[in-house]
């Protein structure tokens, strides 16, 4: 709950999970042998965040949980400022979230508690098995965390946030480094993918689980020939280790774009 003197604002995110856990844990949740907890973009982070709460809840279950276009990097902007950092330690304390993230990991950052909203901060302490979906040029990321509007307050970006092909060398040097910096945060995090898996593709993408087009159709994308279902499948069904990381853009063909990266004839 927030008051500012005139007005009162309530925010419920936490006891509408615990709402709906509770509902469907008698009609059948409670007898489950294997669960997964997914979502994408704001759902996928609060499968990072949740993920280790719908274990507890469900202990004689295989509790597995992926995550969707919800690694948000805690990345300089292009300002060279901490753009979403601020905004989610804002966003902590506006909506007092901090009791509700994980323990052990507010414990780690406990002058710096807002850190655990970010994925690469929190993984660490997150227990179940986890897969993690991501472009690494994804468009949300690359719009709102790399180049926000109040980076590029003179619209040196404009044309390329637009169009790949009308960025210069030096912003796609941006961009390659952006996607390094992902796979840098991933690196721990890559070593258990026995138990825990990531496919990584080098699309200009948000959110890829969602659509038959992206997921497991005859154009969908692929890492070596895998699309994203073979690779989800191959991981929650224990077939094999899935760690799928694709080469940088411009290479991958099989990309479901959201922006051009082409100039039109």
């Amino acid at each position: 709950m927030f008051k500012d003197g005139s007005s009162v604002l309530y925010f419920r995110g936490q006891k509408i999970w615990e709402a709906i856990i509770q509902d469907l844990l008698p009609k059948g949740l409670g007898q489950a042998r294997q669960a997964l907890l997914s979502g994408c973009s704001a759902g996928g982070l609060s499968s990072f965040l949740h993920c280790d709460d719908l274990a507890k809840v469900l202990p004689n279950a295989g509790v597995k949980c992926l995550s969707d276009a919800g690694f948000f990097l805690d990345e300089k902007d292009v300002s060279l400022k901490y753009a979403m950092r601020s905004f989610y330690a804002k966003l902590v304390a506006l909506q007092g979230v901090e009791k509700n993230l994980n323990k052990k990991c507010t414990n780690f950052f406990s002058k710096n508690p807002e850190l655990c909203f970010f994925p690469q901060h929190a993984l660490k302490f997150i227990t179940p098995p986890f897969f993690i979906l991501n472009a690494a040029y994804d468009t949300f990321q690359f719009k709102h965390i790399l180049v926000p509007p109040s980076a590029d307050m003179r619209g040196l970006w404009k044309r390329c946030k637009n169009n790949t092909a009308q960025c210069n060398e030096k912003q796609i040097d941006t961009l390659q480094g952006f996607r390094q910096h992902m796979l840098s945060a991933l690196g721990s995090f890559s070593k258990n993918f026995n138990q825990w898996g990531m496919y990584i593709n080098s699309c200009f993408a948000h959110c890829q689980s969602e659509s038959q087009d992206t997921w497991l159709a005859g154009d969908s994308p692929r890492i070596h020939d895998v699309t994203i279902a073979k690779a989800v499948g191959n991981w929650y069904f224990n077939r094999n280790g899935t760690n799928e990381i694709d080469c940088p853009f411009p290479c991958d063909a099989t990309c479901h774009n959201l922006i051009p990266t082409a100039l039109v004839p």
